[in-house]
């Protein structure tokens, strides 16, 4: 069984992050082209119980007694985090119970609108929340939202987030080459980020995508994005791949497959990962043999994902 707990990884927004997987793979509000899981198995926006929340907690306190220093722990999962009804619970139980770290939560803001979410979110010490577009039609095209959700509702959620929330409120906008790059779509989406007590991330693909034709934003393109930004907010570009700095936590299957579920790795990583483990590169070929995890390529670059 694959651990809900896993890493820590390398994250170019928040240092070294525990990450807490608390949706199964994958269940999510959005299909986003880009996304380097692949395509959403089951769209919904009901929020449920995936798993017991005291074995999250449990996952997670275990996880940390072996580790060290820390910067985050952080809900980032194989799909929407917020579809979790015991996440704002379980927020609480690692704040009260684990202070070696700060919790943090990646969201796509696609359920900002409910004010159970919002509610639960609170708890957290930094929210990183998705804005790609601004524009529906955009939108639409590159996150491929659930049927029921409307990005003029989901826009004023996140503006009454922002008011409400006393925690980190981060912004991260995916561009893609030909979809949502445009300079004039820059303007409004930093002019609506202006709007929130936030710092914005601009980002491009650099793992597999889920549609092969996907490209990441060329780099004067997102020049001229980080230019726009700049004139109203704080921002920074995450565009090239993050540390090597994966941790070994003595279960190399089990470290490894926790993580390929939700981060794929670069050939490079993952061969520094071995190292660590003291192992050879014989022990993923045995893994691809077994149908456990898949070699992708992406810009002539090799990666290696969790197969489900």
């Amino acid at each position: 069984m694959i651990g809900i707990a896993f890493g820590p990884v390398p994250s170019r927004r928040l240092g070294l992050s525990l990450g807490v997987n608390n949706i199964p793979p994958k269940i999510c509000t959005y299909s986003c082209v880009y996304c380097q899981l692949g395509r959403t198995r089951r769209m919904q926006v009901e929020r449920e119980t995936f798993f017991d929340p005291e074995r999250v907690v449990e996952d997670v306190r275990k996880k940390m007694e072996s580790l060290q220093v820390i910067d985050f722990i952080t809900f980032v999962p194989d799909g929407e985090p917020t579809l979790d009804v015991n996440i704002g619970y379980e927020i609480e139980k690692l704040k009260d119970e684990i202070a070696k770290a700060k919790v943090a939560v990646i969201t796509n803001a696609s359920l900002l609108w409910r004010e159970d979410v919002r509610k639960d979110l609170s708890k957290a010490d930094l929210v990183s929340v998705k804005i790609d577009s601004v524009d529906e039609t955009i939108w639409r095209r590159i996150n491929r939202p659930h049927g029921s959700l409307r990005l003029r509702k989901i826009m004023e959620g996140i503006l009454d987030f922002s008011k409400e929330f006393d925690g980190d409120l981060i912004t991260e906008t995916m561009l893609v080459k030909g979809l949502n790059d445009n300079p004039e779509l820059a303007e409004k989406v930093a002019e609506f980020v202006a709007k929130l007590d936030a710092r914005a991330y601009l980002a491009a693909p650099i793992r597999p995508p889920a549609e092969e034709w996907v490209l990441p934003a060329n780099k004067e393109t997102i020049e001229i994005w980080r230019e726009i930004f700049s004139e109203r907010v704080e921002v920074d570009c995450i565009t090239m791949p993050e540390s090597d700095a994966f941790a070994y936590t003595g279960n190399l299957e089990g470290d490894l497959l926790s993580i390929l579920a939700v981060h794929p790795m670069r050939e490079s990583s993952l061969r520094k990962f071995l190292e660590k483990a003291n192992s050879s590169w014989d022990f993923i070929e045995r893994l691809i043999d077994e149908g456990k995890i898949e070699e992708k390529e992406y810009g002539s670059v090799k990666f290696y994902i969790r197969k489900f």
